[in-house]
């Protein structure tokens, strides 16, 4: 009698088929309503119209380029106002500064609905709801994602060799220059990540848009959900996905997602 002989390969079978029936297969799905529409035959014929029909669309085009407006000014509010903070928590002596921190992140653990329904009734009694809709949509933008923003900052700055500091200023570095030459720098693999975790859901939540502009804003998370549901038209939608799919792989592209991380390299990330 053979006795079974487990192998650490037998690990992976799980997620190998996690990976093929929730990712692979609906990349297909996806893949395959975005180049097919339906032909004089009343079937499914490959085609390039869905892909001509949103670069052709000036209501497309429109929302594609306030979606990516309104993901650039959240992201950068978020890293305004998150890697000052991020900063200061990093390079303080202060004992309790983890509970800070959790202070911060403490929102997260509230049911998003719920967060984004009392930001409204805070923005109402103010009177900014129903008056400046883009500005509700970024404010709730900045409030949902910010902590997204701040903790790979603070992690970064935290793990900082502080000998690269010292040295600087050994050298006659000033504050702004030690700033600007070193720990910037050496900072930017939080900055990327932040700017991925925050650039790219502000696209697609369509939720705080709907909820804070009174349905008068829509982005490109809002536009492939009515393809899908409300005009059932799974052709449209899926290319729409696809191009947003694009834009997210130009995204780590450009901020160096894809790139190996060297930032334990001695000066990896200096000028």
């Amino acid at each position: 009698m053979t006795k079974l002989r487990f192998s650490r390969k037998q690990l992976c079978i799980p997620y190998a088929l996690f990976l093929i029936l929730f990712v692979v297969f609906p990349m297909l799905m996806i893949l395959f309503y975005a180049f097919t529409g339906e032909g004089a035959d009343g079937g499914l014929t490959f085609t390039f119209a869905n892909f001509a029909d949103f670069f052709t669309s000036r209501a497309k085009l429109s929302t594609l380029l306030m979606s990516i407006t309104i993901a650039i000014i959240s992201t950068a509010i978020c890293l305004i106002i998150a890697y000052p903070l991020a900063y200061i928590l990093a390079r303080s002596n202060l004992k309790r500064k983890n509970v800070l921190l959790m202070i911060f992140i403490m929102p997260m653990w509230i049911n998003f609905v719920l967060r984004i329904t009392a930001l409204r009734e805070l923005l109402d009694l103010v009177g900014l709801l129903g008056t400046e809709n883009y500005l509700n949509t970024i404010i709730g933008m900045v409030y949902d994602f910010l902590p997204f923003m701040l903790l790979p900052l603070y992690t970064t700055l935290e793990k900082l060799d502080k000998s690269y500091l010292e040295a600087a200023a050994d050298l006659g570095g000033n504050k702004f220059t030690v700033f600007t030459r070193v720990t910037f720098p050496l900072s930017m693999p939080g900055v990327i990540s932040g700017i991925t975790m925050v650039f790219m859901p502000s696209m697609t939540n369509y939720v705080v848009s709907d909820t804070l502009s009174n349905f008068n804003i829509t982005i490109l998370g809002k536009l492939i959900d009515e393809y899908f549901t409300t005009y059932d038209n799974w052709h449209m939608g899926s290319m729409i996905s696809i191009i947003l799919l694009v834009i997210i792989f130009l995204t780590l592209l450009a901020t160096g997602g894809f790139k190996e991380d060297k930032s334990n390299a001695r000066g990896a990330n200096l000028w």
